[in-house]
């Protein structure tokens, strides 16, 4: 049809805040820089990632439920699918499902290697695929490669040291030697090979990415005077907002996936707005249907939001809450990768200046007032409104 997922999907709720709010385009990092969703809500938050950023991997740990101690080294990890040499069938192994994954995870714990000279190494699953490595123990460094290549069809990147300490070679070794007993036992794993009988794509290896130590944000608190909530079924997203001090809600059924509880992340937001100045809600669901190159199941999802937000956008309209909506980067559905397009953005309060634009999509969205900004200045914009920017000079 020549339109995006967010033009066919004409989300009432988001063209509503559209036509009584200000819009335009973001770039969230930085114009035609691809990021991930990690140093995306960084720089939505307010947090420069250029500065500010340490890894995905101790986000993910954070988001996670693990406590991180200085010296720990935690990385972003995936289930995925390998042939006999080694080379990417799938990186996410299917997207098995949360349940398969704990189970794979039980027999990961019992991984013992020798000669670690003291390193322990813990996998924690997540949602679907996704989980977390934590290394603990003396002399680890956060200086190693990743092991996915970020593609199909290449080979496992073996970590390397990124630089010339013992503290690297040694982190590398060990990461190495885990990964390959890890590989043996998923190998021969019943669940395993159960998926195979199905003809469905094993989960047989670990793909390890974005090493990094525990990362120090200044409060979201002391930073804008806001207390701050955060709703999301994703690690990740937790992960980022309890490292700048955000209390996070769980939500039964917000599983960080295409059917996800949408209704009840809303009815918490609306809840929370009760006890907190700003409350963060993610859904992944879009960029979930883009990677999987699916542009129906993305209107859908698009569809669903649109309905399940509306009771939030109501209270705006009834109550003088203000509303931002924006995503944390571009991922194209028809390539299924992340790009550095930039996004669009609505923002809406009583006080906000309304432009002409009548509906929320990437196309309108470029015509609208706010122009086209980083996302390091929403939160500025954002707090201008709320009378939280101190004057700048005499």
């Amino acid at each position: 049809s020549g339109l995006t997922p967010l033009e066919a999907a004409r989300g009432r709720a988001f063209d509503l805040l559209a036509q009584h709010g200000e819009c335009g385009i973001v770039d969230v990092v930085s114009p035609g820089l691809p990021n991930g969703s990690d140093t995306g809500h960084l720089a939505l938050l307010g947090y420069d990632p250029f500065k500010y950023y340490t890894g995905r991997g101790p986000l993910e740990a954070l988001g996670a439920g693990v406590e991180l101690k200085p010296g720990d080294v935690a990385f972003r990890c995936n289930f995925a699918t390998v042939d006999d040499d080694g080379v990417i069938v799938d990186r996410r192994a299917g997207r098995i499902s949360t349940d398969e994954a704990r189970v794979l995870a039980e027999a990961l714990q019992g991984i013992k290697i020798r000669g670690l000279d003291g390193v322990e190494i813990e996998f924690i699953p997540t949602v679907e695929h996704r989980g977390v490595l934590v290394m603990r123990g003396r002399g680890l460094s956060d200086k190693v490669s990743d092991v996915d290549p970020h593609k199909t069809g290449t080979p496992l990147h073996p970590p390397r040291p990124l630089d010339k300490s013992a503290k690297a070679r040694k982190t590398a070794k060990a990461l190495m030697a885990y990964l390959e007993k890890a590989r043996q036992v998923l190998s021969n794993h019943p669940l395993n090979k159960e998926r195979r009988e199905k003809g469905l794509n094993p989960a047989n290896a670990l793909l390890t990415r974005g090493a990094g130590h525990l990362p120090k944000l200044e409060p979201f608190s002391e930073r804008y005077g806001l207390k701050a909530a955060v709703i999301a079924g994703g690690a990740l997203y937790k992960g980022v907002c309890k490292a700048a001090g955000f209390d996070v809600i769980n939500v039964e059924g917000a599983t960080g996936t295409v059917n996800t509880n949408l209704n009840g992340k809303m009815e918490a937001a609306l809840r929370a707005l009760d006890s907190y100045d700003f409350v963060l809600v993610h859904v992944k669901g879009t960029d979930s249907a883009s990677h999987d190159k699916n542009p129906v199941t993305k209107v859908r999802v698009i569809k669903n939001i649109s309905e399940a937000f509306q009771r939030v956008v109501d209270r705006a309209f009834n109550e003088g809450t203000y509303v931002v909506v924006t995503a944390d980067h571009s991922t194209p559905v028809e390539i299924g990768e992340h790009r550095g397009d930039p996004v669009p953005v609505v923002i809406y309060g009583h006080d906000v200046r309304r432009d002409n634009i009548e509906v929320f999509d990437e196309i309108a969205c470029a015509r609208g007032g706010l122009g086209r900004i980083r996302g390091i200045d929403i939160m500025p914009i954002l707090c201008n409104y709320l009378g939280k920017m101190p004057l700048y000079g005499e």
